[in-house]
């Protein structure tokens, strides 16, 4: 593989890195990356994008976006950028839950490890479903946040299979 074919899996092999309720094997599956444009600048410092139609799997992980913007800082991937008309993204986990979610913009923030989901945000999954203006999720201590400008936070929590009987 050549060195610009390789730059992008390498930058979104990081950004699904440590995702906790992802099917573990996804991790060990290739991941195919598809778009209609590429804008891939090779240095230490850059941004680089691709853009139109991106479509990124990765075993039970599927990502549908408008484009992606990839951040670095001195060789190491800092910041992945996803945004579209929404942008979304739905992986299994090991006991076969689906999780989707959607928002105009999702940001993997890679030092810090969060997610942040901006603009119109759905998450959907069999435990319950969350929406709202702006939701950020931590990935080391599991914590969910949310709020926005003019919008409230919507949960539904479902009860435990099982739950009455």
């Amino acid at each position: 593989m050549r060195p610009n074919n390789l730059f992008p899996v390498l930058l979104f092999a990081a950004l699904f890195a440590g995702q906790c309720d992802a099917k573990s094997s996804d991790r060990k599956q290739p991941m195919d990356i598809s778009a209609d444009n590429t804008d891939a600048l090779l240095t230490d410092t850059s941004e680089s994008s691709i853009s139109g139609n991106v479509l990124i799997t990765q075993g039970s992980l599927k990502i549908e976006a408008d484009k992606a913007v990839i951040s670095r800082v001195k060789g190491d991937v800092v910041k992945v950028t996803l945004s579209g008309a929404p942008t979304r993204m739905q992986q299994t986990n090991d006991n076969g839950d689906v999780m989707k979610a959607s928002a105009k913009q999702i940001v993997y923030l890679i030092s810090s490890e969060q997610i942040q989901l901006n603009g119109g945000v759905l998450i959907d999954q069999a435990r319950g479903s969350m929406r709202g203006e702006s939701i950020r999720y931590d990935l080391k201590t599991g914590r969910l946040t949310g709020g926005g400008t003019g919008g409230r936070v919507q949960m539904r929590l479902n009860p435990a299979s099982g739950a009455g009987n």
